[in-house]
């Protein structure tokens, strides 16, 4: 936590204090959402944090270690770093090359291609940015340039070099300028590797001297630990907060941008806000270090009305103070870009995916009665007080009570109270990082979203079975039944309420019909000779895997939006207006197992014989499916 304001250990000159501070919220600005974001590229990053006399917010990155191990290790590799922009390419061959002892002046050049000669005599080749080295389409190439590159696609599969390469690449700019190379053995074996890498998501192949990172396949909430961590530390928020600064009106007790700060460091917000990226990660959308601390930037200081940038600086808060919209200026808000533009907003990524999760704009009854009608509703002041009134800056202040009094008076059919419907949703974004574990489940967190089985598949799913996974490592046959049925319900097209058997049925027509009565078998969920359905950690995330016996087995991958396709589902959804996509993966999986089915009949030498006998589901009175026979003989 920042240190109380005034302390007398930490008061320096006024003026000086105050260019500092002003000096640092300037410079953190360029790394917030707005259009010319000199974040965007390292060598600007410092050279705005030398004119503003401050160091940038800097961390090593996760794969650092493994990066530079590649360079100083008895069997030395190249190394390739690919992945989207802002992933930090750039930044992480930077602090290799420090590692390295390489010279500061060379590394401050404009160049992107730079090299030094390693204490092995070995020759480090580094190409920090691949797109500023090679031609524009259509160029020719010059002489050294390709030169350079074909010396790398030889040096990967010779059994002695002395020349070793450290290549940064936005995903798509490796392939393509390998096509455009001229055609040779070493250069299309290059590009044959490369793709193969790619594809398969592999970092090595056996015959290849290079280590392939794709930064954009790391997780964005182990990044968000080490960026927050990096934004919070930085010596550049004691010159806003210590001394005569933390007094002034800018920085004090009633400044937002102070509040704001405070409010990051607290241990819920930042778990809340960790399990939000880790949902993006577990559904496949990753987000990169750049956009991280654009999040970071935009929750501190964001404000609709401060500037064409919607970021306030240090003159803007006793503005805001005087005028009495504070609130809006809820880091609650702010995490989801709702200072923010709308098109601004969507052509952001992080919070494009945080805003996929519509929190804010899903609740419940209890929910909205503490929000609407808590002041003055014994049995919910205790939640209303906890969570609005004795809130300050983002609860219940002035124009709340007056836009909720409003809108509690007016008719169902008046279209004036917007301005209340847009607090709402910003009261509800704060209650999801209000509510304490304790009152989660009792007041439904998770429905605050359109994903309710969000918390149960974090909690007892994920954190369950990943590795090193904690408790005893299986998931609850409560969940795997719940999956189970969902699975029944759209393989069959019936609403079968059986989760103790996984039905496979076909339709006359195909297998992928909405309504499949042909029975073709049942796999046991629980062990039962041989057949068995489990959750279990597949890759990077959960899957379901349905095990036929000891030989054949399917599974199926569990991302966010499957398990709650299938969760809801199994409690009673239809499963088409759900998702189209997840309900055409199903159906694909559907298509494996009976792929599988058959395989396990061949195994157990099942023949055909002359009779041609079907066996049709229907349902019960319980939704329990039963067989009915039905055989038609075939002349021999």
């Amino acid at each position: 936590m920042i240190q109380p304001a005034g302390s007398p250990a930490t008061k320096a000159a006024p003026g000086r204090n105050k260019d500092q501070a002003h000096n640092w919220i300037r410079f953190v600005r360029k790394y917030g959402p707005i259009p010319a974001n000199d974040s965007a590229f390292e060598e600007h990053t410092g050279k705005a944090a030398r004119r503003a006399g401050v160091a940038p917010i800097t961390f090593l990155h996760p794969r650092f270690a493994e990066v530079l191990g590649c360079l100083t290790g008895q069997q030395m590799l190249s190394v390739i770093l690919t992945g989207t922009a802002g992933d930090g390419k750039t930044h992480l061959c930077g602090k290799v090359w420090e590692a390295l002892q390489g010279d500061a002046t060379t590394w401050a050049s404009n160049n992107p291609y730079i090299n030094q000669v390693l204490p092995s005599g070995a020759t480090l080749h580094v190409i920090r940015d691949l797109s500023a080295w090679v031609p524009q389409q259509g160029a020719e190439w010059n002489q050294a340039e390709r030169e350079l590159l074909e010396t790398f696609s030889r040096s990967l599969f010779e059994t002695s070099t002395t020349d070793y390469f450290l290549i940064a690449a936005n995903d798509g700019q490796l392939i393509e300028t390998w096509r455009r190379l001229p055609d040779s053995e070493a250069v299309n074996k290059a590009r044959s590797r490369f793709e193969q890498l790619l594809v398969e998501d592999l970092e090595s192949l056996p015959d290849v001297a290079l280590r392939f990172f794709n930064l954009s396949r790391g997780s964005s909430a182990e990044l968000f630990d080490f960026a927050i961590q990096a934004f919070i530390d930085h010596p550049g928020w004691q010159s806003c907060f210590e001394g005569e600064m933390g007094e002034s009106v800018a920085f004090g007790d009633k400044s937002p941008i102070r509040r704001n700060f405070e409010l990051l460091q607290e241990p819920q917000l930042r778990q809340r806000l960790r399990d939000l990226l880790e949902l993006c990660d577990y559904n496949d959308l990753h987000i990169p270090i750049r956009e991280i601390l654009a999040l970071l930037v935009n929750a501190v200081l964001g404000h609709p009305t401060c500037n064409k940038d919607n970021l306030m600086v240090p003159t803007d808060v006793a503005k805001i103070i005087q005028q009495g919209t504070v609130a809006q200026a809820s880091i609650y808000n702010n995490i989801f870009g709702g200072n923010l533009r709308e098109s601004r907003r969507e052509s952001i990524g992080v919070f494009n995916y945080l805003d996929r999760f519509r929190l804010g704009h899903e609740t419940t009854n209890r929910i909205d009665g503490i929000l609407i009608f808590g002041e003055a509703d014994e049995a919910l002041k205790e939640y209303y007080d906890a969570y609005l009134g004795n809130d300050p800056f983002y609860g219940a202040d002035a124009s709340y009570r007056l836009a909720q009094s409003n809108y509690v008076e007016s008719a169902e059919e008046d279209n004036s109270n917007s301005d209340f419907l847009d607090m709402l949703v910003t009261q509800r974004r704060a209650l999801f990082f209000k509510i304490p574990a304790s009152e989660a489940q009792e007041l439904h967190l998770w429905e605050l979203t359109v994903f309710r089985y969000a918390g149960e598949y974090l909690e007892k799913v994920v954190r369950t079975i990943s590795p090193p996974g904690v408790g005893n490592g299986k998931v609850e046959r409560a969940i795997i039944n719940r999956l189970v049925r969902g699975l029944n319900r759209v393989i069959v097209g019936m609403l079968i309420t059986d989760d103790r058997k996984l039905f496979l049925g076909t339709s006359l027509q195909s297998t992928g019909a909405k309504v499949s009565r042909i029975y073709e078998d049942a796999i046991s969920v629980n062990p039962s000779r041989g057949e068995r359905v489990d959750v279990v950690w597949n890759g990077n995330k959960p899957a379901l895997k349905v095990t036929m016996n000891e030989s054949i087995s399917e599974s199926f991958k569990l991302n966010l939006v499957r398990y709650e396709f299938l969760s809801r589902v199994a409690e009673g959804a239809l499963p088409s207006s759900f998702s189209r996509e997840c309900y055409e993966d199903v159906l694909s999986f559907k298509s494996r197992l009976l792929t599988a089915l058959k395989k396990r009949r061949l195994q157990e030498g099942v023949e055909e014989d002359n009779t041609l006998s079907f066996q049709r589901l229907r349902l019960d009175e319980s939704g329990r499916p039963e067989n009915i026979t039905i055989q038609l003989n075939i002349p021999a």
